[in-house]
């Protein structure tokens, strides 16, 4: 039996704990390529042989509002997810809200190899896509010894 007690969860306590921790700093993030946490759309990068692909989760975004831009290596994707409004009373308070709105804008350090003149982005079922291609002159080749 351990002399500790704790009146709640010891998981929730550290992640409170946490939470705490990273508030003091100011929320920076721990690495260079990590990101705050609540950072908005929520983002899965991983490549292939010849492209970069980066899916960004963006539901209830207009596409046509989307922004993207690339400038020195930095990928830009800007919008504004409008604020979700269902019928109710009009007295009714919310009593809880997580669902994001308002303008956002979120940057991404591109790879070396990626080639800026090669990018083609769609949006799916609230996915927004972007396939950025790769600088031939950065693939692998093999060289013939003579």
């Amino acid at each position: 039996m351990s002399d500790f007690y704790f009146g709640t969860d010891l998981f929730s306590e550290l992640d409170r704990l946490q939470r705490h921790v990273s508030g003091a700093f100011g929320g920076f993030p721990s690495s260079l390529r990590s990101s705050r946490s609540g950072a908005f759309p929520n983002l899965n990068i991983g490549s292939t042989e010849n492209t970069i692909e980066i899916v960004a989760f963006a539901p209830g975004i207009d596409p046509a509002k989307l922004e993207l831009s690339i400038d020195k290596g930095l990928l830009t994707i800007a919008g504004e997810r409008a604020a979700a409004r269902p019928a109710r009373d009009e007295g009714a308070r919310a009593y809880a809200q997580e669902r994001f709105n308002g303008p956002f804008r979120r940057v991404v350090e591109l790879p070396q190899q990626a080639d800026p003149d090669n990018v083609q982005a769609r949006y799916v079922d609230g996915l927004l896509l972007i396939t950025v291609g790769k600088r031939e002159a950065s693939k692998p080749r093999a060289i013939t010894v003579q």
